[in-house]
Formats: structure tokens, sequence, C-alpha cells
């Protein structure tokens, strides 16, 4: 419990060994300000082919190479700047650089709409007789893609004046993520001793939350409802402003409605869309319900509450372990996908990708950016649980992935829908749970796997895709005419979650309140899409246990692909077809027989 009693460090505090090494990007502040002031005068070295498109494929070919190169040096020095703000969202010096880093992404945008618009214009034998040239054969997906386009773009004047508008588009989730790290203070709690201990979003999320002492449990999260009651009403109108934009974005480009919109680039079926919630939710509940009741017995609990859903169901077979620890473990688990895969993971581990601290500032949770020509980086808040080692070999499933498709691919044929970036960090957790079985056969350990990889599901099929639940009820709201006000979110929240648990789970305030949890409603139709990933993910490891090295190459020719081919072509390289609804529900019998071997257990 020492973690939890001491002070939380300022970023300056931290040890250095367990940052990310942001040198890998510029060695200083002043190289990047450098680079800042040449990115802005280099954009003409792209504007300058504007009106000359139509004058030949090698014209286009070399517009693209400079985009391509342009597009690399500013994404380097945009992660610069935001990397740090997601180390430290307090110190005003960092929120300066990422607010002008987002202009000059902002003005780059704007200034590029031409070409976009200008293919657009092509006469169509035109642009048949581009696609076919060699100088351009690299690019076809890329130029496919913004055809495809076509019947929802606008002017190219209203495009660059909605590209120059990006920065305030995308103020709803600055001010979300700001006031999270920056703003949202938690009162401490005491332990049964009488010692105080803080409370903070990523303490609550990634320790609290699962601690088997239920009044340590349930103090902490009174401390967090308490907090976050405090700011429904601006976190309300911060997504109620998110959701309108893209109803109107909707709208003024001639979508039926938001979902399709938002789900064209991800170039998902509504049919995809709508199978992987109705299914998942319909015949998942009965298995989760059983789980709810379960971990309530075993707990001796008065009654499930929501803030009891992610306690250890069994405390006293809680296997701790450091990040060294960790680190090799998770080595000798991905083994199995060859010499290739694991230099990359390697690296990571040992040349500071991944930033482990829990500072003031922090942004919670854990993600992967993917910085073209250097190499991902890896946010997390290192617990010393073996819940924090999945954690960490779910995110390198992100860098592993990108890696692999960076080596592969250029810029603009790197990154694949949306709808399979979960797939690779998802089947990395389970060969991680199937290393740790192999490695013993008894029923503790047995026993502990399978609620890891329960928390998996439970992440994926549960709490993100109730998350993708949510926001078809927000957006169907919206398009009728309803305010997005913090009683409908809480309504509609709380409506999705007794929908699902039933009378197995207490959804009080806490629990409609998990809205204000997430990032994800500000970045599209991205939460259902962990549910996509894992049942690709499932199918997939499933095929590596009974087929062995075949199943294993499929797998990383998947992942070398990047984004050169569309979602349902994409995935079949894996030997998997997702226009059925059969993988869905396979995947959910899966999580059923889990239930299944834990109660036989207990």
């Amino acid at each position: 419990m020492d973690e939890k009693k001491s002070k939380r460090l300022l970023r300056h505090e931290v040890p250095e060994e367990i940052t990310w090494n942001l040198q890998d990007l510029f060695p200083d502040d002043q190289a990047w300000e450098q680079e800042l002031q040449a990115l802005e005068q280099g954009i003409a070295e792209i504007t300058k082919f504007k009106g000359k498109l139509g004058e030949g494929a090698s014209q286009l070919a070399s517009c693209l190479q400079a985009y391509e190169a342009f597009s690399e040096r500013l994404s380097k020095a945009h992660s610069y700047a935001s990397l740090q703000l997601s180390a430290d969202g307090t110190n005003p010096e960092i929120q300066e650089k990422a607010a002008r880093a987002a202009s000059l992404r902002a003005m780059v945008a704007s200034e590029l709409t031409f070409l976009q618009s200008e293919l657009l214009e092509l006469p169509d034998d035109l642009v048949e007789q581009y696609l076919e040239d060699p100088a351009l054969s690299s690019y076809t997906k890329f130029l496919t893609d913004i055809l495809e386009t076509k019947p929802h773009r606008l002017a190219p004047e209203t495009e660059a004046v909605l590209a120059a508008l990006n920065e305030v588009h995308s103020a709803p989730y600055m001010i979300y993520s700001r006031t999270k790290a920056a703003d949202m203070e938690f009162e401490p709690i005491q332990d049964q001793d009488g010692d105080e201990l803080a409370v903070s979003f990523a303490l609550y999320e990634d320790l609290y939350e699962q601690l088997p002492d239920t009044h340590l449990r349930r103090e902490a999260a009174k401390s967090f409802e308490k907090t976050l009651k405090r700011y429904q009403n601006t976190f309300a109108g911060t997504y109620g402003t998110e959701v309108k934009k893209q109803v109107l974005l909707a709208k003024i480009r001639n979508f039926p409605s938001v979902t399709e919109m938002l789900l064209q680039p991800q170039q998902v079926t509504t049919e995809m869309y709508h199978n992987q919630l109705d299914i998942i939710q319909k015949e998942l509940a009965p298995h989760m319900r059983r789980y709810a009741r379960l971990k309530q017995e075993q707990l001796g609990l008065d009654k499930m509450m929501f803030c009891d859903l992610k306690a250890q169901l069994d405390p006293k077979n809680d296997p701790k372990i450091t990040f060294a620890e960790a680190r090799e473990l998770i080595l000798d688990a991905l083994k199995v996908l060859g010499s290739e895969y694991l230099e990359i993971i390697d690296a990571a581990l040992h040349n500071r990708w991944v930033d482990l601290a829990d500072n003031v500032g922090k942004s919670t949770g854990a993600f992967c950016a993917t910085v073209y020509g250097v190499h991902p980086f890896i946010l997390m808040t290192w617990t010393d649980n073996m819940r924090s080692a999945f954690t960490l070999v779910h995110e390198l499933g992100h860098a592993g992935h990108f890696a692999l498709a960076e080596k592969y691919n250029n810029l603009l044929n790197l990154r694949p829908s949306t709808y399979l970036v979960e797939a690779p960090s998802t089947m990395n957790e389970l060969l991680l749970g199937n290393h740790i079985l192999a490695q013993s056969d008894s029923t503790a350990m047995k026993r502990w796997v399978i609620m890891q990889y329960l928390g998996t599901y439970y992440h994926n099929f549960v709490t993100h895709l109730l998350e993708g639940e949510f926001q078809r009820r927000v957006y169907e709201a919206a398009e009728s005419g309803r305010g997005i006000t913090a009683s409908l979110l809480n309504q509609l929240k709380g409506d999705v979650l007794t929908d699902f648990w039933g009378d197995a789970v207490e959804i009080d305030d806490l629990a409609r309140l998990t809205w204000m949890r997430q990032p994800h409603y500000y970045m599209g139709l991205y939460p259902y899409t962990y549910s996509a990933g894992l049942t690709i993910a499932t199918a997939c490891s499933e095929m590596i246990k009974t087929e062995g090295q075949p199943a294993v190459d499929r797998w990383l020719e998947f992942l070398k692909a990047g984004g050169k081919y569309k979602p349902l072509e994409h995935v079949k390289i894996a030997g998997l077809d997702m226009s059925s609804p059969e993988p869905i529900r396979r995947a959910v019998a899966f999580v059923g027989s889990l239930v299944d071997e834990l109660e036989k257990t207990f």
C-alpha cells in the first residue's frame, strides 16, 4: 500500500528511467522550435503543385511524395508537443507548445485541401489512367479512398474553411483532456488504520477499482464520484458540443445519419457495426451476470455495486510483478511471433519507448502513439501488478503492429481501418495468458489467468462495447432534436448499464457518470471497434493454438499489410470472414466457457 500513501510526484521529480525518451524525436526544445519554423515555410513545397494535378501522373506522384515527406516531419513535431502534454498537462509552457503544434497542423490541413479537391474534380477517364500508371502504384489505395468520398465532398473553398477550423473542431476533446489532467482534484481517503491516501484519476482506475479491500475500494469510489459530479455539467457541455458538431457535419455532407458518416472512414458497413453491438449485448449479458453474481458471492458482498465489478475475485492469488520481471515474461510469451516481431518488442522495453510514471498532470489510461520514421511511444501507469503487465503487452501489440506496418508500407498506406486496430493488441494479451497457462497446471494459476482473460473481455466486450451502445443512443437522441445535457447523459448511461446487467449489479450515480471517464467519445465511433478487434484476436489466437506456424505466418502478414486493404479483405489475410456474425458468436461463447471454468475452480 506504500505507493498509494506516498504523495504523487511532480513530473520533474519522476526518475528518468521510467519515462519515455522524447529525444528520439528532437534533441531539445530549440531543435523542435527550428523545425516548427521550417515546417511553416516548407508547406510551399507542396502548395506549388496547386492547380497542376491534372498535368499528368508524374506530377501527381511528385506531389504525393512531397506530401508524404512533409507529413512525416509534421507528425514528429506535433508528437513532440502532444506527448509532453500527455505526460504533464499542468505545465503552461507545454500547453503553449501543444497549442502551437495544433495550430500549425490546422493551417497545413487547410492549405492542403486542394489535393483532395483537385483529385475529385479530375475527369473519370483521366483518374482511371492515373491509377494504372506505375508511378502511382504505391498510392493506389490512398487515391481510391479519396475518390470514394466524392459524393460527400463540399466545394473546395468550403473544405478549406472547415480544415482551417480543425483546431476549433478539436476543442471539445482538448477541453475534456485538459480538465481531467490539470483541473480535477479528488479528496483523499483514509484506510482502516487512519492513514490518508491520495486519489487521482489514474490511481482510481488503475489501482483502487481493483482492490480486494471493499472499504478502500468503496471509499475511493465515493471520492471519485464526488469530483465527477462537480464537473458533470461542464463535461456534458463539452461532449454535447462534440455531438452537435458531428450531427451538423453529417447534414452538411449529405449523409443519411451521423453513424454512416463516422463509419465511412472505417470502411465498415452499418450491418457490421450493428452486429457487434447487438449480438454481444444480447448473448454476452447472461454470462456476465453469472460472473457478477460469482464475484459477489466469493467476495462476501452485501450487494454488487458498479464499483465492485473490477475487484480482484481471488485476492490471495494476486501475483505481483515488477516492470523488469514483466519485461522478461512478455518477451518469452511473444517468441511465438518470431524474431522480426520480437526485436521490435525488445527495443520498446529496453529503449524507453514506454512512460510508466504516475505524476501530477499525466494523462490517465494507456495509449500507443505511432510516429512514422521514429518509433511508437507508449503511455501507461505502472502499478506493480499483473494487470499492468497485461496493459503493457496490449500497448506493445499496437507498437509491434505499426512498427511492422511501417517497415513494409509508405506513410500514406500505413494505417488500417479503426475496425482492425485493436486486434493486434488484444492478440498479445491472449498470447501472454496462454504462455502463463503453459508454465503451470495449478488450479490457482488457471483461475488467475482466466480472471485476467475475463478482465480483457470485460474491458473490450463490456466496458467499451457499452460505450459504443451509449454513443448509438446519444446520436439517436441528438438527431431527434434532444438537447445533450448531464441529466440526459446520466439517464442514457444508466439505461445502457441496466439493460446489460439487469438486477445482478446496482446501477448507482457513479455508474451513471461513467460517460465522463473515457476520451473515446471524442474519437468518432471508436469504442465498439475494441469488440471487433477482440473478436478477430479470439479467432486468430485459437487458430495459432490449433494450426501453429501457418496461422502465425498469416497473422504476421495481417500486421505487415498496414492500410493497403479494406477491413473485410484485410482480415481474410488472417483467415477470417467478418461479414458473418459467426466469429462474434464464437467469441461470446468463448467468454461463456471462461465463466464456466472459473466457477469450477471455486
